[in-house]
């Protein structure tokens, strides 16, 4: 028998012996009147080995995390949502039918506790308790205190587990928590209308990413999770709400990684009469005031590298960051067919149709990005890559768009919204011809948006912001596995077979 099954039937034997005792062990009436966090600072009130007044008592209830037993006494931790208190137990205050139950008591029980408070000879906070409750009875062991949940792959995959030993994991997940509310918060203030927008749509708008397709029964149609939620927002300009956004999850087929999930959160939000310049200034101030609340500080460290997120932040046209950072020479990037050529030299490859806007974009990913470490916006992206995006009035060429790049990353893309409806049906004319035909998914023209257009849509700007990535940022976190409670993963007998690490399985 290996040692995990060795363990699991003592646990087994543990319920059984207390259940033959009369113990329930799945109580649903144990109803703890104090949070852990409240008795805390009673610890300042009192005294090395003093009581208090005997008249007042205390419940608590939550999970064992460590137990010490000396023959007719024990000391045992117990830790809720908000914090951890000692229980000290004796044979002659409960009784020996509850003792002789409590000796059957394992690390993980989730237990109840009545009582006292006093304070150790060593200072501790403690419960002295006149009962103990059983509540459920863990009948699988946790990690090793000292070494945790060490494998990352269990750590994703048994989140659970992940959160009961992990404070760091507990404290990421607070932090998105509270990442998410100050950007509605922040969002709300400046007047904004959160909405909710259609998860299953007809026509996979929005991005060329790969949907996940579906057929729905009943209406006889193919359905795809959306990849972005853009069309039906900017709808919503149409039908006359100015500011709009949403916070929720997108889903894209495509390969996974530790900056990638086949479902993430995104935020997207919209103005009309507003420029990207306008969003430049929005994003600085939102991301950098959130940090400051999260974090007490602008001035944080992600992975070892220090990071300034004080405001202003660096503006960069696209050809200026190839040139200033990737050292490209100006003169090859203003001759389309010389850029398409350095591209290529560098192992780049592209489509047939690809031109010289696309050479750029690809350079600029392989040359730039992970240069950019403290927050930089990089303006006028070419028009080729952009198509729902304004084209700019003195180059055509380029649109009125930007992305942020924060730790090599891109955080936030945006543009001044492109609302001429003959332009717009052209552009995803280009967009489905260069895609091409795809064994799974025929790429369709979203003629309800076009007309949607054509009724007139304010001028606007609109940006998305990954949320996922703004967490990890935030919280110095490598993986998007670590800030997304239950993410994607290769069924647990595919991996074992393969005996990889989910790292090395990684297809970015």
């Amino acid at each position: 028998m290996s040692s995990e099954n060795q363990f699991l039937a003592q646990r087994r034997e543990k319920a059984q012996a207390l259940a033959e005792l009369g113990v329930k062990l799945y109580r649903n009436n144990f109803k703890p009147a104090n949070r852990i966090t409240e008795l805390l600072p009673k610890a300042d009130t009192l005294e090395p080995q003093q009581k208090e007044e005997r008249g007042q008592t205390y419940s608590i209830a939550g999970r064992i995390m460590a137990m010490r037993k000396f023959g007719k006494a024990a000391f045992f931790s117990v830790a809720d949502t908000t914090g951890q208190l000692q229980v000290y137990v004796r044979k002659d205050t409960i009784g020996d039918e509850q003792f002789a139950a409590f000796k059957k008591w394992d690390i993980g029980d989730i237990v109840g506790a009545e009582g006292h408070l006093f304070k150790t000879k060593t200072g501790e906070l403690s419960i002295h308790s006149s009962a103990i409750t059983m509540i459920s009875k863990s009948l699988r062991p946790l990690p090793e205190k000292w070494h945790g949940l060490t494998d990352v792959e269990t750590r994703y995959r048994q989140r659970y587990v992940d959160l009961i030993v992990t404070p760091e994991s507990r404290e990421t997940f607070r932090k998105r928590v509270e990442i998410i509310r100050l950007t509605r918060e922040f969002l709300s203030d400046l007047g904004f209308m959160e909405v909710e927008t259609p998860m299953m749509q007809p026509v996979p708008g929005g991005a060329t990413a790969k949907p996940f397709k579906t057929h729905h029964k009943a209406l006889d149609m193919d359905l795809y999770l959306r990849i972005a939620p853009e069309l039906y927002l900017k709808r919503l300009l149409v039908g006359g709400f100015e500011k709009v956004f949403e916070i929720n999850r997108n889903f894209r087929n495509e390969g996974l990684s530790t900056r990638h999930n086949p479902e993430f959160t995104m935020l997207e939000f919209y103005q009309a009469y507003a420029t990207y310049d306008d969003l430049i200034d929005l994003t600085e101030q939102m991301i950098s005031s959130i940090c400051q609340k999260v974090n007490g500080t602008m001035n944080i460290s992600y992975q070892g590298v220090p990071v300034d997120l004080n405001p202003p932040w660096k503006r960069l046209s696209m050809d200026q960051a190839l040139i200033e950072i990737g050292g490209l020479d100006p003169a090859v990037l203003k001759d389309e067919e010389q850029v398409i050529a350095l591209a290529k030299s560098k192992g780049i490859k592209l489509e047939k149709q690809a031109g010289g806007g696309k050479a750029k974009t690809e350079l600029f990913e392989l040359l730039v990005e992970e240069k950019l470490i403290d927050p930089t916006f990089i303006t006028s992206y070419p028009t080729e890559v952009s198509p729902l995006a304004r084209r700019n009035e003195e180059d055509p060429s380029v649109t009125d768009r930007f992305e942020l790049f924060i730790t090599g990353r891109e955080i936030a893309n945006a543009f001044s919204e492109l609302n001429d409806p003959v332009d717009q049906k052209n552009r995803f004319e280009k967009q489905i011809a260069e895609r091409g035909e795809d064994d799974e998914i025929h790429p369709v023209l979203d003629f309800d948006y076009v007309r949607a257009l054509e009724y007139g849509m304010p001028s606007a700007a609109g940006e998305g912001i990954g949320i996922d990535r703004l967490v990890m940022l935030l919280t110095d976190s490598p993986s998007i596995r670590d800030v997304i409670l239950f993410p994607h993963m290769k069924s647990e007998e595919k991996s074992a077979k393969e005996q990889i690490s989910p790292e090395e399985s990684d297809n970015s």
